[in-house]
């Protein structure tokens, strides 16, 4: 039944013989480029001899013992057996060395090279090529264009915005206390809800209702993207954008990044049409204060460009990730470690009392009084780093103070987690400690023992952002909570693009009486 016409019989021939040149171009394609990737796979296995480390499987290299349960036990276990760097493997052809000593931090991270585009590309799809991303001469630009967006002028509107956010979430809370005594609350889900009303007022001067609505889609879109983006990094077979388009997973992570580009178009529209009616920015200022959305749309260089409406939606959504995932994380273990040193949550709860005792609103010059605060949030971004890795990919050779060199072109993971809990750094790294934190003890601190927001050029932008409103969080929330472990449900901490907890992080509230 499937014999052509007599007069298309000459196509059978010709297809074949098509087909065959098609088939042999590929094969050869994939040949020389397999040949490729195994030559520079063995140039870089010849130069991390000198780097030992823990023997990887020759096909999935790492892959298997950095699984969500595994990657934080195994990275602490490597950082104890090899404290200053160790190789990586994701798959047969993906490999990093992985520093997790101050002065090998120092050497990479002061310099500046570019992020590894190999991981980062992974992000691209969902959060295009912001700041995060970007390199070069198009990273200085947007840099100095968003530096403006941090001012203090520009944060100190955010204290009373932040403030009546966590307001929201508190009285979301006394409903459930009221409900139940003995109440377990899972603090992602509440947190996370938290700092994205947070930057959604501060940031876009949206009045977000989004901690009220249940099941709100956005947040789940973003969890669900951070989980699918580490998934396809620690996945050698996923690498292939190709391959994992045909997936299941690269379906979810596609569907993921459309709902996610809905909810970052819809903001920006409603704001260029706010500019529209405006006209002009002096008008805007009588109206309201200036936004970091603001700064965006209307920032120019020396030339006089703006960003483009591409370069726009990449900055918005790597902000709307960076600016309320990380912090939620940070937040949440910063809770964790509160709740599992009560004394310590005391003497920040009577900090908090000595500026806030008679119920006065929070105000900028507050978050100047509290150093046993700061040194708290400090230990715990130790202990828990919102972003656990960051890699990059050397412009130049470096040679580390040990005398091993690596290439130009080697990829490098600094693996933070494990730096803030080496040994040869810190004195009993697993123990919650606050003062260490404390000026005497800081100042002999090597300047790379503590970077949980990056170093050297390319440090975080948003920090102070996010400093100023762990504060806040964590005053207002103590002035009315006692936050109690739940032995039921301990964290496991597992690392994707931020620190989570493989079961979440459940924690008892304890209502205090009012003063």
């Amino acid at each position: 039944m499937w014999n052509l016409h007599p007069s298309w019989s000459w196509l059978s021939g010709d297809f074949c013989q098509f087909f065959y040149l098609i088939s042999s171009i590929v094969l050869t394609y994939v040949i020389l480029k397999a040949i490729q990737l195994f030559k520079k796979r063995q140039e870089m296995v010849k130069t991390l001899r000198n780097f030992p480390g823990p023997p990887p499987h020759w096909l999935y290299g790492h892959a298997k013992m950095i699984k969500p349960g595994e990657d934080v036990k195994n990275l602490v276990k490597w950082t104890k057996e090899f404290p200053r760097s160790f190789p990586i493997y994701f798959g047969p052809f993906m490999i990093f060395l992985c520093i997790n000593h101050p002065e090998h931090a120092k050497m990479v991270y002061s310099r500046g090279d570019p992020k590894s585009l190999i991981t980062y590309n992974f992000l691209v799809p969902w959060i295009g090529r912001g700041l995060l991303v970007l390199n070069g001469p198009k990273w200085q630009q947007h840099r100095k264009l968003l530096t403006p967006g941090f001012h203090y002028e520009i944060l100190k509107p955010y204290v009373a915005l932040m403030a009546d956010s966590v307001k929201v979430m508190l009285s979301k809370w006394e409903k459930l206390v009221q409900e139940n005594k003995a109440t377990s609350v899972e603090m992602f889900e509440h947190v996370s809800l938290l700092t994205l009303d947070s930057i959604m007022k501060c940031a876009f001067s949206c009045q977000s209702n989004c901690q009220t609505d249940r099941d709100n889609p956005y947040i789940k879109t973003v969890i669900e993207l951070g989980f699918l983006v580490f998934e396809r990094l620690r996945t050698p077979l996923y690498h292939n954008d190709f391959c994992y388009h045909l997936t299941f997973q690269g379906r979810q992570f596609h569907k993921a990044c459309r709902l996610a580009h809905l909810h970052t178009d819809s903001v920006i529209r409603e704001r260029k049409k706010s500019l529209k009616n405006e006209q002009e920015l002096e008008k805007i200022l009588k109206k309201r204060r200036l936004d970091f959305l603001d700064i965006l749309l209307c920032a120019k260089d020396e030339k006089g460009n703006g960003l483009s409406d591409e370069d726009l939606r990449a900055e918005v959504d790597t902000f709307m990730f960076e600016g309320h995932d990380t912090t939620a994380s940070g937040i949440c273990w910063l809770f964790y470690c509160m709740a599992q040193n009560p004394e310590y949550q005391q003497r920040c709860r009577e900090e908090t009392k000595e500026f806030l005792g008679q119920g006065k609103n929070i105000q900028w010059d507050d978050l100047g009084k509290m150093p046993y605060t700061t040194m708290c949030i400090k230990e715990s971004l130790r202990l828990y780093p919102p972003v656990p890795l960051i890699a990059r990919v050397l412009n130049s050779p470096v040679t580390f103070d040990d005398g091993c060199t690596l290439p130009s072109g080697s990829l490098i993971g600094l693996n933070i987690f494990g730096l803030h809990r080496n040994p040869e750094a810190w004195d009993n790294p697993h123990v919650f400690e606050p003062l260490r934190f404390s000026p005497e003890n800081s100042s002999g601190r090597h300047p790379y023992a503590f970077l949980p927001f990056s170093a050297g050029p390319r440090n975080c932008i948003g920090q102070q952002f996010a400093m100023m409103e762990m504060k806040i969080i964590l005053a207002l929330t103590l002035l009315q909570y006692e936050l109690l472990e739940d032995p039921a449900n301990p964290p496991v901490p597992v690392i994707q693009i931020v620190t989570r907890s493989k079961n979440g992080i459940h924690l008892k509230l304890k209502k205090l009486c009012s003063s």
